[in-house]
């Protein structure tokens, strides 16, 4: 255990959380989502307001940092941690006027914070994430029946959904974004075309909600033969596969669908590749660094 306190562990995971949902809306272009080039296919989002929800969520991921420091996966931190998901909910909607940015993105960070915080730091990112699944696994007794359109796809047509994602212990990070990610630095690409090689995996593979519930599975089996079509032209780096890039992302905004899911997962792929780069230095034993904003330094 690296961090010499709950103070220091919550400050710390909760900027990595919200660098991690600031570094996914700003990489662009990506298909169908927000980011510094278009809205894609949502009319009621921007860049300044994922921004503005984003580090609205900084005091739930911090407090969700502090309840789980040292601690272990049991009934009780999953009801503790659940009911900071919902107060971070609640101030999200607050911060955005009632539109729904970043609802996975509580409950993926929320649950590999509580990870992070139960292993320590110096963990593989599989033990963090198992943990985190562990967690997922435990029921919150206080919980509202769900009606998210995320629930309704899982009803429908009998797929995963995040839930399920969690209970397995996040697959699609540490088997897909994170070997993607790092697999594409090593062959000395540009980051962003890094990270938009670890997005197109993710959204090749994952049954993504977001996509089923306005597209139907039809929709779904496209993007994702689409999104593995730019990997094999060679990734976002190649001149083929930055033009299928383009073509992908035209065609979500035609059809009116976004692969919010894969967004939520690229995010938490980009807070567990942070997080596994930390060290003493960053973590401001010298005098500290954190203090809420978006940790930017590694």
């Amino acid at each position: 255990m690296i961090w010499k306190s709950a103070e220091q562990c919550g400050q710390c995971l909760g900027d990595l959380a919200v660098a991690a949902l600031i570094d996914e809306v700003e990489l662009t272009p990506k298909p169908g989502l927000v980011d510094l080039q278009s809205s894609g296919s949502h009319k009621d989002m921007n860049v300044a307001l994922m921004i503005a929800s984003a580090r609205s969520l900084y005091d739930s991921f911090e407090a969700m940092g502090y309840a789980a420091y040292g601690g272990e996966p049991n009934q009780e931190l999953r009801e503790t941690l659940a009911c900071i998901g919902r107060d971070g909910e609640q101030n999200m909607l607050h911060t955005t006027g009632g539109i729904n940015t970043h609802r996975g993105a509580i409950w993926a960070l929320g649950l590999l914070i509580a990870g992070a915080a139960i292993c320590g730091n110096g963990d593989a990112p599989e033990q963090i994430a198992e943990a985190a699944g562990t967690l997922a696994r435990f029921t919150d007794r206080h919980a509202l029946v769900p009606t998210s359109n995320g629930t309704k796809a899982m009803q429908t047509y009998g797929v995963k959904g995040a839930r399920g994602e969690a209970m397995d212990g996040f697959p699609h990070v540490v088997k897909v974004g994170l070997p993607v990610l790092r697999d594409s630095r090593r062959s000395k690409i540009s980051e962003k075309h890094a990270r938009l090689n670890a997005l197109l995996a993710i959204m090749a593979n994952l049954d993504d909600t977001c996509l089923i519930h306005r597209g139907g599975m039809e929709t779904l089996l496209v993007v994702q033969q689409d999104a593995q079509k730019v990997l094999d032209f060679g990734g976002a780096s190649s001149v083929a596969g930055w033009e299928a890039l383009q073509r992908l992302d035209q065609d979500l905004v035609m059809r009116h669908v976004s692969p919010g899911g894969s967004a939520d997962l690229l995010a938490a792929t980009l807070f567990m590749d942070r997080l596994s780069n930390i060290s003493l230095h960053h973590m401001g034993t010298e005098g500290g660094v954190y203090n809420g904003k978006a940790y930017t330094s590694l």
